[in-house]
C-alpha cells in the first residue's frame, strides 16, 4: 500500500512516477547511499517527530546530517520526540526505512532541512525500503508545500 501511494502521489497530479527499485535494501542511509553508489548526504532521509500537543511532522534532510537539539527546541518550542516505529508506519503509511513526504496517510506538516537546499537532486525513499527517487529539494519543497527550517547540523 505504502508503495502504491507514492506512485499515486505523482500520478495524480500528472507527473512522471519516479521511482525505481534498489537491487539491494535502502533501509538506512548507509545501505541507500552504498546501493545507489553516491554519497551519504545524497540520501534525503525524512525522520518523524511529534510535537508537544502529539502532532506529526516530517523533518527531511541530507544523510549525514542530525537533529541539532537547541535548534529544533528553539523552532518548535519542545524537546524533539520522533515517532516510534509502529506510529511511524500507522501515522505515515510508510514503513521505518521506506518514509518520505509523499503519498502519505496523514496530513501532515512537511519540513526540509536548509542543509539539503544547495543540492542539485536527492534522493529519498519511496514508500518501502528498496525504493527510491531522484528529485531536486525544491521540487519536493513545491509538491509538499513543504517549509524551510533550519534545525540539522552536521
Amino acid at each position: 500500500m505504502s508503495l502504491e501511494s507514492v506512485h499515486n502521489f505523482f500520478t495524480e497530479r500528472g507527473l512522471k512516477d519516479p521511482i525505481f527499485e534498489l537491487k539491494d535494501s535502502g533501509a538506512t542511509v548507509e545501505l541507500a547511499a552504498k546501493t545507489l553508489h553516491i554519497e551519504p548526504e545524497l540520501v534525503a532521509k525524512t525522520l518523524a517527530f511529534k510535537l508537544k500537543d502529539n502532532t506529526p511532522i516530517l523533518i527531511v534532510t541530507r544523510g549525514d546530517a542530525k537533529v541539532d537539539n537547541r535548534k529544533y527546541r528553539e523552532f518548535f518550542k519542545t524537546k524533539a520526540k520522533m515517532l516510534n516505529h509502529d506510529e511511524v508506519y500507522e501515522i505515515t503509511g510508510h514503513p521505518v526505512g521506506g518514509v518520505c513526504p509523499f503519498g502519505l496517510k496523514t496530513t501532515m506538516d512537511i519540513y526540509l532541512d536548509i542543509l539539503i537546499k544547495d543540492f542539485e537532486y536527492v534522493y529519498p525513499a519511496a514508500g518501502s525500503q528498496n525504493t527510491a527517487l531522484k528529485i531536486s529539494p525544491n521540487d519536493i519543497k513545491n509538491l509538499t508545500n513543504a517549509t524551510w527550517i533550519d534545525v540539522c547540523k552536521l
